[in-house]
C-alpha cells in the first residue's frame, strides 16, 4: 500500500470539486453503466454515465429556473432511488448545496431541518413525503418551491411536477463546473441527534475529494480498478457512509450502483447483484450471520460439519492474513473453502465480494472473524460525519476487535483524557449556524474531537473503548463501557439486540431482544415447539440457554463490569424509532423511558 502524506494528498486534490470529478468520469467512461434499479415489473433497468449527465444537466437547468443560485440549499427527501444521484449532482453544478434528510422524518423534523438550512427548493419522491412539507410549509418562509417526482392527480399551489426537472434544455455542465470551488459545500449531513437537536455537518468539495484520495490506497485499488465495481446502495443518503461509498464513488470513480429502495430488500438484492463492495452497519452483518445459521440448522448434520470446517479454517485464515501460512496450510484452507464456504457465499450473494466493511456501531470481534474465515473479507471502519466518514480502516491485515489504522495523510491521537482525535483534510468545516458546538468539536489546532474513548496499540491499530458521554458509572463508582458489553452479549446466538443498564445502579443488567430469525432453528434443534415469539421467550429452556450464554459472554469481564441479570424481550428494535437512530445507534434515553418498568423490575 502506498503511503501518502497530508501534503501529497493536498497537491493531488488542488482545484478539484465533486462536479469536476464527475466530468472526468464522464469523459473516460461515458458509455459504461452508472446506475441500475429494479422496475415495478421486477426487471432491471439502467442508465449510462452519459445518460446520467444529460438528466443532471436538465435538472440543473430546471432548478435554476426555480430560482436556485450558488450557495442555496436544495433539500432531497426520497428513498434510495436512482433519481437521487443525478439530482444531487444537478444542485452541485449550480454551486448549490444538496441536503438529504431521512425519509422517515416526521413533519416536525422536516420543519426543523428545512428551516435550519434555509432550504430554497425541496425535491420529494412522492405524495407521502410531500404531505409532510405541506403540513409545515407556513413555518418555512425560505422554501420557495417543492418538486414532487411521483405526483398525484392534483398539485398544491407552489408544488411542481417532475417535468420541471426533465424538460428544460440541458445546462452546459463543463461551463457550469467552472463556478464551483473546493471550499464550497458539497453537502450538509445532519447528525442523528442522540444527545440533542441534529447538527448540520458542513462538508466541502475539498473534504469529499480529499477523503476519496486518502481512502483509495487503503482499498488497495487504483481509480481504474474501481471502474465498474458493483455496489448495492441501500442505506439512506442522509447517512455519510452511503454518501461516500456509493454516491461519491459513483461520481468520482465510476463504480456501478444498483439502488435498493428498502433496507428490508437488501438480502434479495445481494443475491441479484453479487456486489464487489459491501458496506453495512453491524445489524446487517448480524442478520446475514443469523440467516446462514438458520438455513444450516434445518440440517443438523450439515450444520455440524460446517461449524467443524469453520473451526478448522479459522487459524489457517489468520495465518494467511498475516503471511505466515505454509503452502500446505493454504491448500487446506482452499479445500475447506471449496467444499464448505464458497456455496454459502454464493447463496447470500457475497461470492464476488472483494471488500466488506462494517461501521457506525460496535460489532463483536467474533463476527468479523467468522466472516473472514468463510471468505468474506469483513473489516471495521471507524469515523463520523464530521470527518467525512472514514478515519481509520485496514483491508488486509485485520485485527478483529480494532478499527484499523489511520488513513494516509490523517493524524490520529489519543488525548490525555482518552479521547480519540484526528486531524487532516477530511475534517469538516464545522456545524451550520452553530459556532459554539463547532468550537467544542474542532479545537484551535484543527483537531476533531470524536467523543469516543480509545487506545492505539504498538502497531498503530485503534481500539474504541466507548463513547465518552455514554460511559456508565455504577453506584459503586465503576466506569463501564456499555457498547463493549452489548457487543459481547450479541455473541449469544439467541440474542439479536441488547441495551446495557447500570448508571447509578448497584450492578449491571441488560435488556436483550430475542433474534426472531435464529429462534425457529434453535427450537427445531432442541425439539421445542412454539407458536409465538413471546411464548418462545418464556420457555424455561430458552431462559436457561440465554442466561448461560450471558455468563459465558461475560467471562472476559471482572465482577463489577459484567452483566448480572437480563430481561428477555421480543420484537426487533427498528431504526429511526424512539429506541434507535436512523443509523441504528441506541437511543439510551428512549430505551430507559420505553422499558422503565422492566428496568425497575431488574432491580426490585
Amino acid at each position: 500500500m502506498t503511503t501518502l502524506t497530508f501534503e501529497e494528498i493536498n497537491e493531488m486534490v488542488a482545484g478539484r470539486t465533486v462536479a469536476t470529478e464527475f466530468l472526468a468520469t464522464l469523459a473516460a467512461h461515458g458509455d459504461r453503466t452508472a446506475l441500475r434499479w429494479m422496475t415495478a415489473e421486477q426487471t432491471w433497468d439502467s442508465m449510462t454515465f452519459s445518460q446520467m449527465a444529460d438528466r443532471a444537466a436538465r435538472a440543473a437547468a430546471g432548478l435554476r429556473a426555480l430560482g436556485v443560485e450558488p450557495g442555496d440549499r436544495v433539500l432531497l427527501m426520497m428513498r434510495n432511488i436512482a433519481e437521487f444521484h443525478y439530482l444531487d449532482l444537478a444542485a452541485l453544478f449550480l454551486g448549490a448545496t444538496p441536503v438529504s434528510i431521512y425519509n422517515s422524518s416526521a413533519a416536525d423534523q422536516v420543519a426543523y431541518l428545512a428551516g435550519h438550512c434555509s432550504a430554497k427548493v425541496a425535491i420529494v419522491e412522492n405524495e407521502a413525503f410531500l404531505s409532510k412539507f405541506i403540513e409545515v410549509r407556513d413555518a418555512l418562509p425560505a422554501l420557495q418551491n417543492i418538486v414532487v417526482l411521483l405526483p398525484g392527480s392534483e398539485l398544491p399551489t407552489g408544488v411542481v411536477g417532475p417535468n420541471a426537472l426533465t424538460d428544460p434544455e440541458p445546462l452546459d455542465l463543463v461551463e457550469a463546473a467552472k463556478i464551483g470551488s473546493p471550499e464550497d459545500l458539497a453537502t450538509i449531513i445532519y447528525t442523528s441527534g442522540t444527545t440533542g437537536p441534529p447538527k448540520g455537518v458542513m462538508l466541502s468539495n475539498y473534504n469529499v475529494v480529499w477523503t476519496m484520495e486518502a481512502f483509495l490506497p487503503v482499498y488497495g485499488w487504483t481509480r481504474e480498478d474501481l471502474v465498474g465495481k458493483k455496489v448495492v446502495s441501500y442505506l439512506p443518503m442522509a447517512h455519510i457512509a452511503e454518501r461516500m461509498v456509493s454516491h461519491y464513488m459513483l461520481l468520482g470513480a465510476g463504480i456501478e450502483v444498483s439502488t435498493c429502495p428498502e433496507t428490508s430488500l437488501l438480502t434479495a438484492f445481494l443475491g441479484e447483484v453479487h456486489p464487489n463492495l459491501v458496506c453495512g452497519v453491524p445489524r446487517v452483518w448480524e442478520k446475514l450471520y443469523a440467516g446462514v445459521t438458520a438455513a444450516l440448522s434445518a440440517d443438523p448434520e450439515k450444520a455440524e460439519k460446517f461449524n467443524e470446517a469453520v473451526a478448522a479454517a479459522e487459524p489457517l485464515r489468520e495465518k494467511i492474513t498475516w503471511g505466515t501460512a505454509t503452502e500446505d496450510e493454504i491448500a487446506t484452507y482452499q479445500f475447506l473453502d471449496d467444499v464448505a464456504f464458497s456455496t454459502v457465499r454464493q447463496l447470500v450473494g457475497l461470492d464476488e465480494c472483494e471488500v466488506a466493511v462494517t461501521g457506525a456501531a460496535p460489532i463483536p470481534a467474533q463476527l468479523i472473524t467468522w466472516f473472514r474465515t468463510i471468505g468474506v473479507p469483513l473489516a471495521e471502519v471507524y469515523g463520523m460525519s464530521e470527518n467525512t466518514g472514514p478515519m481509520t480502516f485496514e483491508r488486509f491485515k485485520v485485527k478483529a476487535g480494532t478499527v484499523g489504522k489511520a488513513l494516509p495523510g490523517v493524524e490520529l491521537a489519543i488525548f490525555p483524557d482518552g479521547e480519540v482525535c484526528c486531524r487532516g483534510g477530511l475534517v469538516c468545516q464545522g456545524y451550520l449556524n452553530d459556532p459554539e458546538k463547532t468550537a467544542e468539536a474542532i479545537d484551535a489546532d484543527g483537531w476533531l474531537h470524536s467523543g469516543d474513548i480509545g487506545e492505539i496499540d504498538e502497531d498503530g491499530y485503534l481500539r474504541i473503548v466507548d463513547r465518552k458521554k455514554e460511559l456508565i458509572i455504577t453506584a459503586g463508582g465503576k466506569n463501564l463501557s456499555p457498547a463493549n458489553l452489548e457487543a459481547s452479549l450479541k455473541t449469544v446466538p439467541l440474542i439479536g439486540q441488547a441495551a446495557v443498564i447500570g448508571d447509578n445502579r448497584p450492578f449491571v443488567s441488560a435488556l436483550v431482544v430475542i433474534d426472531g430469525e435464529v429462534a425457529p432453528g434453535w427450537a427445531a434443534r432442541n425439539g421445542i415447539e412454539f407458536t409465538t415469539l413471546e411464548e418462545f421467550a418464556e420457555l424455561p429452556a430458552v431462559v436457561e440457554a440465554i442466561n448461560a450464554g450471558v455468563v459465558e459472554a461475560m467471562s472476559g469481564y471482572n465482577g463489577a463490569e459484567s452483566v448480572k441479570k437480563v430481561c428477555i424481550l421480543t420484537g426487533e428494535w427498528m431504526p429511526d424509532s424512539e429506541l434507535l437512530t436512523p443509523t441504528s445507534k441506541l437511543k439510551r434515553r428512549g430505551v430507559n423511558e420505553v422499558f422503565a418498568a422492566q428496568i425497575e423490575a431488574l432491580y426490585a
